[in-house]
């Protein structure tokens, strides 16, 4: 009987596999010796066992080799700042300047009988230099060698985010002093001006209360919230003594869930927009959340309600008011560090100035 391969010595089987290759051109590609069937079933059996595993058993690569990275960076947004949209803005004065006065004259005069030798009667003017109080502000961008570096990994631009959350920071609380000024300065918002007229009071709706909406429901009709519209414009009137009337330019300002009511429509399918456009052609909207519902509370503990206020930008030919700046922005050297840098940013605010406050109306509670 043939000797089986397998019986064979290893050097036996080494020199099989290496004839086989020559005189038949079959290649056992790097097999060093034959096994026998048997082994096919236990490995154990075989003359060189496997040994025991040293390394923790794993058939894959790290996780993190398959993550993908998405190079468009997500930005996080806020509000908008909307205090220049509805009041427009201008600069008054710079860095250095610590108070801001505004010229104020008022013509003054006596009407007399005529007579050719009476003299009375006298015209003059009246003088008045009201104050406002800059406030200047400021914050600091701070990075690091390492953080950048490893932000950079990440495809992020640490530096230029750094400094675009730095000036958005600054815009933000400019913003919010066009609406609320600065606590302690004669520096004051479009809504706590102390020359402000009294705010009034929306009409009593059909479906109760005073608001046009109920959470997200309706809970006035088109024709009444047209009706509150209609008072705070004869509000305009009747403090300008006529210098305003309905064709008059209005800006109405609300928060944007009382836009809302501009949507609504009467029992003859005109919408709210469309009675505001025909009543007063020179109206426009705009929304800013500043004009939200206040949280102070009145005396039965209830919510104030929603702010509306309209205006009249020139309303005698005139800037009736702007929001205003004296330093816009203004960066500060890069300061090196070990292996830091840092730098300060600032900027300053006026508040908003109104300068014929019979041209502003409020109403609060909608």
């Amino acid at each position: 009987m043939a000797k089986m391969a397998y019986d064979m010595s290893p050097q036996d089987q080494r020199a099989a596999i290496e004839y086989h290759r020559q005189q038949w051109f079959i290649d056992f590609g790097d097999a060093q010796m034959f096994c026998r069937p048997e082994w096919k079933q236990n490995i154990s059996l075989a003359m060189d066992a496997q040994p025991q595993l040293v390394t923790v058993a794993n058939s894959g690569i790290p996780a993190y080799l398959t993550y993908f990275l998405d190079p468009d960076v997500l930005h996080v947004l806020t509000a908008k700042n909307q205090a220049t949209e509805i009041f427009g803005e201008k600069q008054k004065g710079d860095w250095t300047s610590s108070a801001l006065l505004f010229p104020v004259v008022e013509r003054s005069y006596e009407i007399s009988s005529y007579g050719d030798y009476n003299n009375n009667g006298r015209a003059g003017i009246n003088t008045n230099f009201p104050e406002r109080q800059p406030y200047l502000y400021q914050t600091i961008c701070e990075y690091g060698d390492l953080e950048i570096e490893r932000a950079g990994l990440a495809k992020i631009g640490f530096v230029a985010e750094q400094k675009e959350a730095a000036i958005d920071g600054l815009n933000k609380f400019q913003n919010l002093t066009y609406f609320k000024g600065v606590a302690g300065l004669q520096n004051y918002g479009a809504l706590n001006d102390p020359s402000l007229y009294p705010a009034v009071a929306p009409i009593p709706k059909a479906n109760g209360g005073l608001a046009w909406l109920n959470g997200t429901a309706p809970n006035a009709s088109a024709n009444e919230v047209l009706a509150d519209a209609q008072q705070l414009v004869t509000q305009l009137i009747n403090q300008s003594s006529g210098q305003i009337d309905v064709r008059s330019e209005f800006v109405l300002a609300m928060s944007p869930k009382s836009e809302m009511a501009m949507t609504f429509t009467n029992s003859f399918n005109v919408n709210m927009s469309d009675l505001l456009r025909k009543n007063f052609p020179n109206l426009r909207v705009q929304t800013a959340i500043q004009y939200g519902a206040l949280t102070a509370q009145n005396p039965q503990g209830s919510a104030l309600g929603e702010i509306v206020q309209i205006w009249a930008p020139r309303a005698t030919g005139q800037d009736s008011g702007y929001t205003s700046f004296n330093m816009k922005l203004k960066s500060g050297r890069i300061i090196p560090d070990m292996s830091s840098f840092k730098q300060k940013m600032s900027q300053g605010t006026n508040g908003f100035i109104l300068r014929q406050p019979f041209a502003m109306a409020t109403m609060i509670g909608v």
